[in-house]
């Protein structure tokens, strides 16, 4: 019988590859004898998985830390741990203003929380480990695959770090350079995840069109997705995030070519201004974006498109920002991710004078919001009338007489449940909706038919 000091908590900031890690982690605790508790006020041990590419998601872990002050000081067994980006970045500085944080622990090293735990429960604390991962730099683990958020669908993680060192970004700072898993152990794992009931699995990486490098023999993503799209039990496979100036002909024609890789690509422009993506250093103008997408699209069909924008870079002008918009307008994104602009310590950036109001950034980064929806019911109202495949999830957030999954295309599709059905019977299905209305966000329809 687990003592209640060996359940924890993990809450998790931050991107897809946060939510990954918390799973690696979850499987490494029930391993050590841990269980796993929905809600914090539920744990002995709570951890906090962090993010530092944005300035509002560090104060935010900020604000949760000093809450844990009097219960660290009244429960002796109590463990508090931080782990993750910010962990990697400011250790030092959590210490000093969090004094009764008992375990911070890096990006490359979260994998051995599990015995930083125990030690802290025998007194051993405060540990701190933002090292490599081992002595090769290799990040090596053994997923469990019953760990992760969703039954039928999961993340995988097949490359992590970054090399590019974009003016305004912190990833390789906290996460370190490129190093990607051999193909073999990224099969092996969606194969595990497949046998545990998952359909649909996202490859992980920073800057996944870049994935192979320093593998032997040579291997590039296209071999990846081929090699996954094997794999029996599967039956949709994506991938995130791509940098545009690595999307080859050989990725676009291994998505058009692969039946179940979908029809999806998360293309960061981050501005449709050349003299700021020349500060950004994202090594791309926007003629050349521009020519990526008519080119992704030509390839494969049907080609949805996410992107990020960031507004009130450094010296970005009104100029600037208009053509920013026109960028968002003509490529006519599924989804866009809109941020103002916040220096992150030890980029290049940050030694920029931050020059562009709060104000201003607000009121560019509404207008793009604006336009992007837009754009997205324009696209989604001349979409009512098909029939579309859809993954269920399973029921609508918003209400839960209805399902809730996702097109190939990675739009939200809600729709009833056959009558007189279990709707869970249909999570983790293929099934064909006809689509009959929209909203900027959704797609409604009814079942047409089932996979």
């Amino acid at each position: 019988m687990n003592r209640p000091s060996d359940k924890v908590c993990i809450v998790t900031f931050g991107c897809q590859m946060n939510k990954l890690d918390s799973d690696l982690l979850r499987g490494e605790l029930a391993r050590a004898g841990f269980s796993c508790a929905e809600r914090p006020e539920e744990a002995d041990v709570v951890l906090y998985n962090t993010c530092s590419v944005r300035d509002h998601a560090e104060h935010r872990v900020l604000s949760h830390l000093g809450a844990y002050r009097r219960r660290a000081e009244s429960e002796p067994d109590f463990v508090l741990g931080v782990i993750g980006c910010m962990a990697q970045r400011m250790a030092d500085q959590l210490l000093a203003r969090f004094p009764f944080v008992d375990v911070v622990c890096g990006t490359r090293a979260f994998l051995r929380v599990p015995a930083y735990i125990r030690r802290a429960q025998q007194g051993g604390g405060p540990i701190v480990d933002v090292g490599e991962e081992s002595p090769g730099g290799r990040f090596e683990f053994d997923r469990a695959a019953r760990m992760r958020q969703e039954d039928h669908s999961a993340y995988v993680s097949v490359m992590r770090g970054c090399d590019n060192f974009c003016a305004y970004c912190i990833v390789p700072f906290v996460r370190g350079r490129e190093s990607s898993r051999p193909p073999q152990e990224v099969v092996r794992e969606v194969r595990r995840l497949a046998d545990d009931g998952v359909r649909e699995v996202t490859l992980l990486g920073q800057n996944v069109n870049s994935y192979g490098g320093g593998l032997e023999p040579p291997v590039g993503l296209a071999d990846l997705l081929e090699r996954v799209n094997g794999v029996d039990g599967i039956e949709r496979v994506r991938f995130v995030t791509s940098h545009p100036r690595d999307m080859t002909d050989g990725i676009l024609r291994a998505m058009a070519g692969l039946e179940k890789v979908c029809e999806h690509l998360h293309v960061p422009a981050q501005s449709g201004s050349d003299v700021v993506l020349g500060r950004m250093r994202r090594d791309y103008t926007a003629a050349q974006y521009r020519d990526m997408v008519a080119r992704a699209r030509e390839l494969v069909p049907g080609l949805m498109l996410a992107g990020d924008f960031i507004v009130g870079f450094p010296g970005e002008t009104e100029r600037d920002f208009r053509l920013t918009l026109r960028l968002l307008r003509e490529v006519r994104y599924q989804q866009s991710f809109i941020f103002k602009y916040s220096p992150r310590p030890g980029t290049a950036a940050a030694r920029w004078e931050d020059d562009v109001p709060d104000r201003i950034k607000r009121e560019r980064n509404q207008a793009l919001l604006v336009a992007q929806e837009e754009v997205d019911t324009e696209r989604r109202a001349g979409m009512v009338g098909r029939r579309v495949e859809v993954l269920v999830d399973g029921l609508s957030k918003a209400d839960e007489r209805h399902l809730s999954g996702r097109t190939r295309g990675n739009d939200i599709v809600v729709f009833d449940p056959p009558q007189g059905a279990r709707p869970e019977n249909l999570t983790g299905r293929l099934v064909t909706v006809e689509l009959t209305d929209s909203t900027p966000l959704t797609l409604f329809g009814r079942l047409s038919g089932r996979g």
